[in-house]
């Protein structure tokens, strides 16, 4: 392996961090975006219990909100809702997007590594071949080492930019699908409460 690195040139200690980074982030991500931190399936139902049996206080909303993901977006929202329904989605509005925001920290730096490494493999592609090049003007074709090396250079730093890039880009869809069906759930669950606080309508809260 270390023969493999030292034949790369020196643009293998980018290629090499940014392999480190998508594998810090990924398993980063795949813990914090845990669908049941970001959004308990029972804790409508819980938030409901709380209302219909005249429970919910300023403690009981400060226990929701520091709960997950959700219990920030509903608390929000219950905050704000004697003052109607408008004011009440617009307080889960700008709650959402600060979750939104947090819950895609670090995700676009995978889709950024994704288009960086490539490039860096190309750059090695591109600095070795002037190495052979540049050989075979000053000593022309009977040097088959620096010949050798100049193009193991260029391929090795291309596959070590395609082996990190591949991964990367696979990571970005995956972590911005999950974040997407998060925000899905999240907003069907807010539309929820808020629907059975200012409507007439019956709403199903489950309950189990």
């Amino acid at each position: 392996m270390l023969e493999v690195v030292s034949a790369g040139g020196w643009l293998m200690l980018p290629i090499i961090l940014c392999s480190i980074a998508v594998i810090a982030i990924s398993v980063e991500r795949y813990w914090t975006l845990n669908p049941t931190k970001i959004a308990p399936k029972h804790l409508l139902a819980q938030v409901w219990g709380w209302i219909k049996n005249n429970q919910l206080d300023g403690a009981k909303l400060k226990e929701l909100k520091q709960s997950s993901e959700l219990g920030r977006v509903l608390a929000a929202g219950l905050s704000n809702s004697r003052h109607g329904r408008e004011v009440m989605k617009d307080s889960i509005q700008e709650a959402a997007n600060q979750v939104i925001h947090d819950m895609e920290r670090y995700v676009g730096a995978l889709g950024t590594i994704a288009a960086i490494a490539p490039l860096l493999g190309l750059l090695g592609t591109v600095l070795g071949m002037i190495k052979v090049f540049t050989a075979i003007m000053l000593q022309g074709t009977g040097n088959a080492g620096v010949l050798a090396g100049g193009i193991s250079e260029a391929l090795v730093t291309t596959a070590a930019g395609l082996c990190v890039a591949i991964p990367a880009m696979m990571a970005h869809r995956y972590f911005v699908r999950r974040v997407d069906a998060l925000v899905v759930n999240m907003e069907q669950e807010a539309v929820k409460l808020v629907d059975a606080l200012h409507s007439d309508r019956r709403v199903d809260v489950k309950t189990s």
